[in-house]
């Protein structure tokens, strides 16, 4: 399977920074960009949304990267994968 892009729901230490984490994950192989936004912040710990975008991404890579700054992956949001990336279409259900 070739994962084209990922949303991950990740719950890190405030350092490194997420400009730092960007900066590690966007050098990982098969990465194109990554976007980074801080939805939570507590005393210890910052709640991120991390969107990771390429051509071949090895989730494994990700998963143990972030491990290794001190982070955790509470939960893959959305993936992609294929040939082609293929974009969420809303339907008449949702609001």
């Amino acid at each position: 399977m070739t994962i084209r892009r990922i949303v991950l729901d990740v719950l890190k230490p405030h350092k490194p920074t997420i400009i730092e984490l960007a900066n590690v994950l966007s050098n990982l192989k098969g990465i194109k960009g990554v976007n980074m936004s801080i939805f939570e912040v507590d005393r210890q710990t910052e709640t991120v949304k991390v969107t990771i975008e390429g051509d071949n991404i090895d989730y494994l890579a990700v998963e143990k990267l972030i491990q290794e700054f001190g982070g955790a992956v509470h939960s893959i949001d959305q993936v992609v994968a294929g040939r082609e990336m293929v974009e969420e279409i809303d339907t008449c259900q949702e609001p």
